[in-house]
């Protein structure tokens, strides 16, 4: 056994670069997993860095100094994040405040429809099935209640964490872009000198979330505004509320879609009940999702490394019960950086005795 461990350190951790790259992988998992909670607006603010390092890369290439750039992409930063917060952040609170207030009605009307189930199927459903159902919905109602209770008494921390946000992850995001050359540089200064390897995976890395940042936001963009004018067209209530939640899902591959559609589903069930209006609804619903999956995705991640579906799915759970929304957000890019570890890894043959 002592023979076999031997064999197998030798293969894949004879060369010092495995060793070092081995150390800071595990060293940057502890500390995310340790401090991910308070580093989260520093988190925050590189991942809007990454986003908008491109735009800056652009200003450079048509030959404005670095600090111009900057600033002018900060300004379109600054302006985009006071008009969601001045228009769109007003109007995503009043649908959900009516929301709120129509919930103790919708959950009469379904009461009733649900009484007819027994009539209308007497062999499928009976009346004793009915009321444990109700009993059930009205528990998970409870539990919805006292949640929503403990979250508006909680609401005064809440919104000092958002000043912070507010006020930190800009500037965190400001120096980030004006002295990402300095900061890459301090970081190189603690490696060693023979990092190969470590530049290797480093450079496909920032390459790989670099994009993976860029496109996934752009698919929650063009998502959102596609099924907002969709709903709006249609005359679906909470149409933003519902076109941000589309938006949010393509966040979580496969399953997002998935769960999201159910609000649709209800929403428009409520509204218009079993009517072709609720047919085309989901019909236009089901085209947009087919289009994001089938035409969106490949060409916004056409460079992007191809995972298996099921590694993607597990990525996602893992990743998200270790970090939470990060991890499901960065799921894909960590499974392509634990990827692209395993196909660079250096390995020594092993020794065939004669």
């Amino acid at each position: 056994m002592f023979k076999v461990l031997q064999d197998w350190l030798h293969r894949y951790f004879s060369d010092e670069q495995a060793v070092v790259l081995a150390l800071l992988l595990i060293v940057g998992f502890a500390a995310i997993l340790t401090l991910g909670g308070m580093l989260a607006p520093v988190l925050t603010g590189l991942v809007l860095a990454f986003l908008m390092q491109g735009l800056v890369n652009a200003f450079e290439r048509m030959r404005l100094p670095h600090v111009a750039a900057v600033w002018l992409v900060f300004t379109l930063f600054m302006s985009m994040l006071a008009l969601f917060m001045l228009v769109l952040m007003p109007l995503l609170w009043q649908q959900l405040s009516t929301l709120f207030n129509e919930l103790p009605r919708m959950a009469t009307e379904w009461q009733s429809v649900f009484m007819l189930l027994p009539q209308r199927y007497p062999n499928l459903i009976s009346d004793a099935q009915i009321v444990q159902l109700i009993g059930s919905l009205r528990g998970e109602a409870g539990k919805f209640g006292q949640w929503a209770l403990s979250f508006s008494l909680s609401s005064l921390p809440m919104l000092v964490s958002i000043m912070i946000y507010l006020v930190l992850v800009p500037i965190l995001v400001f120096f980030f872009l004006k002295d990402r050359e300095v900061i890459s540089q301090w970081f190189r200064g603690y490696l060693p000198r023979e990092r190969a390897l470590i530049t290797r995976v480093a450079e496909e890395m920032n390459t790989q979330i670099a994009n993976y940042i860029r496109g996934k936001v752009i698919e929650i963009i063009i998502c959102g505004v596609v099924t907002y004018i969709a709903f709006v067209y249609m005359g679906l209530n909470y149409a933003a509320l519902l076109a941000l939640l589309v938006g949010l899902s393509v966040v979580v591959p496969y399953i997002g879609a998935v769960v999201v559609t159910v609000p649709v589903a209800l929403i428009g069930l409520f509204q218009w009940g079993f009517a072709d209006q609720f047919i085309y609804l989901m019909v236009v619903y089901g085209i947009i999702q087919a289009l994001d999956g089938n035409v969106l995705v490949p060409l916004l991640f056409s460079e992007a490394v191809n995972l298996h579906p099921v590694a993607i799915i597990c990525a996602v759970l893992l990743f998200g019960g270790m970090w939470g929304f990060w991890g499901v957000f960065f799921a894909i890019p960590l499974a392509t950086l634990f990827k692209a570890v395993i196909d660079a890894w250096p390995r020594s043959e092993p020794v065939v005795m004669p």
